[in-house]
């Protein structure tokens, strides 16, 4: 099957997909696809579907009985049989679904699978059941069933632990958003600076630019500021209400308040534990439950620090989460009534520089340096992380933006670099002499190889002379928003 003509990127999810469709071989085959919403995960199923000529079911949100009626008629329509079919519960559905593989491989998707499991909790034991591994409808079909859903928290418990279907699927697939150099060219933006702009407001959901603004990007850098307001910060947009519908989403997000507290803190530099707790007016032992519920729902990322294995930082996953808690939720007021959108935005401008730009920028940096950066650090990265390193002759803690460690055979890992990102400032001999120190102090701890750590800085706002002039003599890696819009060979 070949990947349709108006699907952008997917090349590695499409081609999961078609190897677990177009497997030939008997007995009925079981996959799930996760993913948060508007990634474009339904549109890559009916894809499938239509070229493979397979079944695909939406479900709603309804009864048990009215989910079967549903279910039901789509059969109908689909299989054209003589009488109207009319399933009396699950076990009857789902030996449907597997006779409709028994002459050929045949993807069969379920839609938006949690809606049907929250009315009915025993379902994926009945999957359990009717894909038992020497049932016969099992073993004379070729069906391909799909389980798709959107709420992270529940799909990733599908095959966890001691779920039912554990053990049961052959296909594991979730359909993240886009990273930062695929959602350049999904919006069409060639302009580095103007990109990362856009992407640290909405991030690489690829819905966000076709169904909820209908193509509108930002012309150029002059016309960002506009875009924001008439894209984002009007209630005419989809997008106004769009971070809020996120938890609202999420069936295991119940106390809204606190979750919007705890990510408010994370947005506003409150990375730790401790500093989340304090701004929420929480004991650091009761976010432990509302922590972890956000990270499974993909909401947030739990990072941890590259040199002090017992701490951790948590992170919003989400771009436009963390503008909306930034830049929108402390207007909220006004920004419902439609005026002055214009205005909130000018005086968020030092809000939006430090609590969304800096660290997205950051992020960004590591993600490259991970993914897209190659052996350019001397080796292929085993992990980049930041990380914190304590001074203790100068009484103060070092923060480390990128810390790339490589693979390590059993002895010290080594440190391949560790850079410093700045979005908005020029880096000189300061930001080197910095790296200098911290480097020094990690060779001193003995916990690394510093024998061949590289010093790196990263900056949206470009270099000095004089670093420039230490980077051709090769002191130090510079990377600029042009190399960071670039993928290593």
């Amino acid at each position: 099957m070949l990947k349709p003509a108006d699907m952008f990127d997917r090349d590695r999810e499409w081609a999961q997909l078609v190897g677990f469709v177009e497997d030939q071989r008997p007995g009925a085959t079981l996959g799930v696809v996760s993913g948060r919403r508007r990634q474009g995960k339904s549109f890559l199923l009916e894809a499938v579907c239509q070229q493979a000529e397979g079944f695909y079911f939406s479900a709603q949100e309804a009864t048990e009985a009215e989910s079967l009626a549903l279910i039901g008629a789509a059969l109908t329509r689909y299989l054209d049989p003589v009488a109207p079919i009319e399933p009396r519960d699950w076990p009857a559905v789902l030996d449907i679904l597997l006779r409709i593989g028994r002459e050929r491989s045949v993807p069969v998707v379920i839609d938006e699978f949690p809606y049907l499991a929250r009315a009915s909790p025993a379902l994926p034991s009945m999957i359990q059941a009717a894909y038992a591994p020497r049932r016969a409808e099992r073993m004379e079909s070729r069906t391909r069933l799909l389980l798709c859903g959107s709420a992270m928290s529940f799909m990733g418990g599908l095959l966890s632990g001691d779920a039912p279907l554990r053990g049961r699927a052959s296909l594991d697939l979730t359909v993240h958003t886009l990273d930062h150099l695929a959602a350049a060219r999904f919006w069409g933006i060639t302009e580095p600076r103007l990109a990362l702009l856009v992407h640290a407001v909405v991030g690489g959901t690829p819905a966000y630019r076709t169904e909820m603004i209908r193509y509108d990007a930002p012309v150029d850098l002059a016309d960002f500021d506009t875009w924001v307001s008439r894209a984002i910060l009007s209630p005419g947009s989809p997008m106004f209400l769009e971070a809020r519908y996120m938890l609202a989403e999420e069936p295991d997000l119940r106390d809204g308040a606190l979750y919007h507290s705890v990510l408010a803190a994370i947005a506003e530099g409150n990375t730790g534990r401790g500093g989340i707790a304090g701004h929420v007016g929480r004991k650091s032992n009761e976010l432990a439950h509302p922590l972890t519920v956000l990270e499974d729902s993909g909401l947030v990322l739990r990072e941890q620090d590259a040199f002090r294995a017992n701490r951790t930082d948590f992170r919003i996953n989400e771009p436009l989460l963390a503008f909306y808690h930034a830049v929108m939720r402390p207007y909220w007021s006004q920004l419902l009534r439609g005026t002055g959108a214009d205005r909130i935005w000018e005086r968020s401008q030092g809000r939006f520089a430090g609590s969304i730009l800096g660290p997205h920028f950051e992020r960004v940096c590591r993600e490259w340096t991970l993914y897209n950066a190659g052996d350019r650090f001397g080796d292929w990265p085993a992990q980049v992380a930041s990380g914190t390193v304590n001074d203790p002759a100068n009484k103060t803690t070092c923060q480390v933006d990128v810390a790339v460690l490589g693979h390590t055979d059993g002895g010290r890992p080594p440190l391949l670099a560790i850079g410093e990102a700045k979005w908005n400032d020029v880096m000189g001999l300061g930001h080197l002499e910095r790296l200098l120190r911290i480097r020094e102090l990690l060779a001193g701890n003995g916990k690394f190889d510093t024998s061949a750590t590289r010093l790196a800085c990263f900056s949206g706002a470009g270099f000095t002379a004089d670093l420039l002039e230490r980077a051709v003599r090769g002191e130090v890696e510079l990377i600029g928003l042009d190399d960071l819009y670039t993928t290593a060979d």
